[in-house]
């Protein structure tokens, strides 16, 4: 039988990899720290919201099924860009990125994804509320890092905030009835 590791071991390993490695990035080492526990929850979440849009992408039903189909497999893989992203910047700041699905799982902030879910106003709604939720974290991670003086790691945030907010756009006008207008 082969021994699972018990809480305080996997405690201990995450602990370990919270170290950090030698930079010559003149950025203080307590902001550096700070900065990367904050990407390390952001990572978190773009995970888990890019695997929830995969499962949308998946699992769409419906008379928009192709459409619908499509734009959450586009949507998932501008999150894979923005994982990547989060995750080298945690690096470059001497950090260690805290990527793993389990991880992710763990820290993420959003909400479970409905796995009951079919058609696509179900999975519109599911993904808006978890993009809106994702754009005020960004925003607010924007506003942290600018005040804690780290320009870079503010811009890349702005980034990501432009398309989460244009993607929030596009899935809220898909659940607009013309009785909203008028």
């Amino acid at each position: 039988m082969v021994a699972t590791p018990t809480k305080k071991a996997e405690a201990k390993k995450v602990e370990a990899a919270r170290r950090f490695a030698p930079t010559r990035i003149d950025i203080a080492a307590d902001v550096r720290a700070d900065v990367v526990e904050l990407l390390n929850k952001s990572l978190a979440a773009t995970l888990d919201l890019k695997t929830q849009t995969k499962q949308a992408h998946w699992n769409v039903k419906g008379m928009d099924f192709y459409q619908l189909h499509e734009l959450f497999d586009e949507m998932a893989d501008e999150l894979e860009e923005y994982v990547d992203m989060v995750a080298e910047r945690a690096t470059a700041l001497g950090g260690t990125a805290m990527g793993t699905a389990r991880l992710a799982a763990a820290e993420s902030i959003l909400p479970e994804y409905p796995l009951d879910a079919v058609d696509g106003v179900e999975h519109i709604t599911a993904l808006a509320e978890r993009y809106a939720a994702y754009g005020k974290h960004v925003r607010e991670a924007i506003d942290t890092t600018d005040e804690m003086g780290d320009a870079d790691t503010a811009d890349l945030y702005t980034e990501i905030s432009r398309t989460i907010d244009m993607r929030l756009w596009f899935l809220e006008a898909h659940l607009v009835k013309k009785a909203d207008m008028d």
